[in-house]
């Protein structure tokens, strides 16, 4: 028997401090759980595996030109319905979307600037937007830029990022952008002008068969996905299994589709590097 009786005792309820949510994300391909403050410092790119997570349109113009060197081309070009489509959704519909989201008008952006002090010309497709497909204000706004460079002397750069291609909900009136595209790069080469096409993570489909296929020096971020039809359509039609990597940056440019694998903190610099000595 205790001398004392029963010891007493006091529930404490301790309330959980809340974390705040936006402060954490989830690396898609090693799954490590990352400080956003410290993956903006790396350049959105996880510090343990590398993965290069995507950037914005204007993420990325602030990652490549000098600042307040940049001046944009056709802001406000939209896209128009030819077909009337109508789905789940209709196309109206879906472009309103999207314009909500992103705060962009279509899938690209263009303009020129500096870069190290050199002048180009340069258009970025946001993902983020149908895909970063190609309709026809995406094939529009990027030739423009293109014939603006041939016409000042200029080099030209393209950053391409898409997953979606050629924009179906447009038909035949996206798909005659591939070809329009080419032809404005073909002048710009004959003109002895230098055009560099830089891939990131997806580049599919009717982009990287059009504009992003054809520079005259091709490079790409680590372990982008490139091609024309993702791996798993490929394996199920040919009903064989892939090699490993197959479609990333790293087995393309060991089987020379590209010319080089740049990291994005060195992006900047590879491409001035460049742009001098082309001249």
């Amino acid at each position: 028997m205790a001398l004392f009786g029963k010891p007493k005792y006091t529930i404490v309820r301790v309330k959980k401090k809340e974390i705040p949510e936006g402060l954490w994300t989830k690396c898609e391909d090693c799954s490590e759980t990352l400080y956003n403050k410290t993956l903006e410092e790396n350049f959105r790119v996880c510090p343990k595996c590398n993965y290069h997570f995507g950037l914005t349109a204007y993420e990325r113009m602030n990652l490549l030109f000098d600042k307040d060197t940049f001046v944009e081309f056709d802001k406000d070009m939209v896209s128009a319905d030819p077909l009337d489509f109508k789905g789940p959704k209709t196309y109206k519909e879906k472009l309103k979307q999207d314009q909500e989201a992103t705060g962009l008008k279509d899938a690209v952006v263009s303009g020129e600037g500096k870069i190290n002090g050199i002048r180009a010309v340069i258009a970025v497709t946001d993902s983020r937007f149908i895909m970063g497909s190609m309709g026809s204000v995406v094939g529009e706004k990027i030739t423009r830029a293109i014939e603006f460079a041939t016409k000042s002397k200029l080099p030209v750069i393209i950053v391409s990022g898409s997953g979606g291609g050629a924009r179906m909900y447009e038909g035949m009136f996206s798909l005659m952008q591939m070809a329009k595209t080419c032809g404005a790069l073909s002048y710009h080469r004959k003109a002895g002008l230098l055009y560099v096409s830089v891939l990131t993570n997806p580049t599919m489909a009717g982009i990287m068969a059009s504009f992003a296929g054809v520079g005259d020096i091709i490079m790409a971020e680590p372990k982008a996905l490139i091609g024309f039809t993702g791996p798993r359509v490929i394996e199920q039609t040919i009903r064989q299994k892939l090699p490993v990597g197959f479609q990333r940056s790293e087995f393309l440019l060991e089987h020379g589709l590209i010319d080089m694998i740049v990291h994005r903190k060195n992006m900047k610099e590879n491409l001035s590097r460049l742009l001098d000595y082309f001249g």
